[in-house]
C-alpha cells in the first residue's frame, strides 16, 4: 500500500519562509516607504490648522514660526553658508557639484530660526534633480547659524509646495534657473 506524501510537492513561498513580507524584503520596504510618502502627502494636503490633524507645517514647526516680513534681515556668513550647504548635502547627490541661491536670513541672536534657499542639484529621486527648494531649520547663537537640519527639500513639480510654505511666513526661498 502506498501512500500520499506531502513532501512530493514544492511548498508554497510563504510556507517555505512563514511570511509573504520575508519572501521580498526590498520590495516590501520599498512599498512601505511609497505608503509612508503617500500618507505624509495626503495627511499634508488633507489636514487644515482646524482640524486638529498635524500637516507638513505642524511637523516642520512652521505653524509657530513668527512671519519674518518684518524683520530685519541680512545676507549670510561664509561659514553659516557651509552649515547650511552641509545640511542639504545629506539630501542630495553630489554635494560639491551643488550651485546655491542664498537669500538673506532673518537678523536673530539667539534661537531656532528657519531658512529657506534653492540648490540646483542632482537629487536621489531622478524627478526632483535640478533646482530643488529646501528648508532648513537652524540654530542661531550669537548672531549667527551654528547648526542646520533640512526640514523639506523638493524639486520638479514639488517645488512649488516648498516655495509656497516659505512664502507664507514671509521667508524667501529665492528664484530658480
Amino acid at each position: 500500500m502506498k501512500f500520499a506524501s506531502n513532501r512530493s510537492r514544492p511548498l508554497s513561498r510563504s510556507a517555505q519562509y512563514g511570511s509573504p513580507a520575508i519572501v521580498n524584503p526590498k520590495a516590501t520596504w520599498r512599498g512601505a516607504i511609497a505608503a509612508l510618502a503617500a500618507g505624509l502627502t495626503l495627511g499634508a494636503c488633507a489636514s487644515s490648522p482646524q482640524s486638529g490633524h498635524s500637516s507638513a507645517q505642524d511637523l516642520l514647526a512652521l505653524n509657530h514660526m513668527q512671519d519674518a516680513s518684518g524683520i530685519n534681515k541680512r545676507d549670510l556668513t561664509p561659514e553659516e553658508k557651509q552649515v547650511i550647504s552641509h545640511a542639504v548635502g545629506l539630501s542630495i547627490v553630489n554635494p560639491s557639484a551643488a550651485q546655491y541661491r542664498w537669500p538673506q536670513i532673518a537678523s536673530t541672536e539667539d534661537g531656532a530660526i528657519n531658512y529657506c534657499g534653492t540648490v540646483n542639484a542632482k537629487s536621489p529621486f531622478p524627478a526632483y534633480s535640478g533646482w530643488q527648494a529646501y528648508i532648513v531649520e537652524g540654530t542661531v547663537s550669537g548672531g549667527q547659524m551654528t547648526s542646520a537640519v533640512v526640514g523639506l527639500i523638493a524639486g520638479g513639480k514639488d517645488i512649488e509646495i516648498v516655495r509656497k510654505m516659505c512664502r507664507k511666513y514671509g521667508l524667501d526661498p529665492g528664484g530658480a534657473g
